[in-house]
């Protein structure tokens, strides 16, 4: 008798969402769902591929909001991996299977995103399967250097840097929107004023560093960073940006420094920050500082 070969299994999906994969069921729920403190031992793995969902993580205990926001792909009591469905899409350690489940959920409620971004290889794999759903990118950024410092910084610290104050707003925030503007394309005050709050807030809570010099209309930021994601025992340094008049004087990497210092002596003892490939200035400035690369990550755009 002749054997006909056997047909692959393929995956199918299930009325109720699930996708069915070698007879166990991948689905995706949200993370109040599954429990606070497993999913912050889950995350905390690896804290420095898990920066962006560090916070929210932190606040599933008491932010309802940060419930829903965090999903946790389970086959049966198995959690796979999480994601973070908030303004950005932030997928971690999910497998292929966790991947298509995801995607089926993300298309099945309509979201929108700012950006897909997070370790490279998730990135990447869960952006074909988006792709026709979230549309054309702005931009792929597909090889983003995940560096981070668990100790005092290689180098001295400029003494001028300093945390930021209220009193600094008037010329901190269009610093801010020309760091932004600079680095992704568009101004973030054409989406209302969330932006300055979220500097604002920064501010208050100690997360804004900042050197002012006086130039030659007054006042002006020569150097600023922030805090963007505090959790899980890392800060994650976000909006690095140094005043186009002022670079190519070595300002960058002592400001850095300060950084560093500023962020393990208030809030970490694990600094990290992630930047293009292609931005070897920078990098080079991150590495005399002392970090060193840890992962990849990557951006899409939206």
């Amino acid at each position: 008798m002749r054997e006909w070969p056997r047909r692959r299994s393929r995956p199918r999906r299930e009325r109720s969402g699930h996708l069915q994969l070698a007879g166990e069921p991948v689905s995706i729920v949200e993370a109040g769902v599954v429990g606070v403190e497993r999913v912050r031992a889950r995350a905390a793995v690896d804290p420095v591929a898990a920066a962006l969902l560090a916070e929210y993580v932190e606040a599933l205990s008491h932010n309802v909001y940060s419930r829903a926001q965090v999903l946790c792909a389970m086959r049966s009591e198995e959690l796979l991996g999480l994601c973070l469905a908030a303004g950005n899409l932030v997928p971690l350690d999910l497998p292929p299977e966790g991947l298509e489940a995801l995607a089926e959920h993300v298309r099945r409620r309509g979201q929108r995103f700012s950006s897909l971004v997070g370790p490279a290889e998730q990135v990447l794999a869960l952006w074909p399967l988006l792709r026709r759903h979230l549309g054309p990118p702005r931009e792929v950024r597909s090889d983003q250097p995940s560096l981070m410092i668990d100790h005092d910084p290689a180098i001295g610290a400029d003494p001028r840097v300093r945390q930021s104050t209220p009193e600094d707003l008037d010329i901190l925030i269009p610093a801010c929107v020309a760091m932004f503007t600079e680095e992704v394309g568009y101004s973030p005050l054409t989406a209302g004023g969330g932006y300055e709050r979220r500097i604002k807030a920064l501010v208050n809570q100690g997360r804004s560093l900042v050197r002012i010099d006086e130039g030659p209309r007054g006042r002006e930021v020569v150097f600023k960073a922030e805090l963007g994601t505090v959790g899980l025992g890392v800060a994650q340094v976000q909006g690095v940006w140094v005043h186009p008049r002022h670079r190519g004087r070595g300002l960058a990497a002592p400001g850095m420094a300060a950084v560093i210092h500023h962020a393990r002596a208030h809030f970490a003892p694990i600094v990290s920050l992630y930047v293009n490939s292609y931005n070897t200035s920078a990098l080079a400035t991150y590495h005399r500082a002392g970090f060193r690369q840890v992962g990849t990550f990557a951006t899409i755009l939206l």
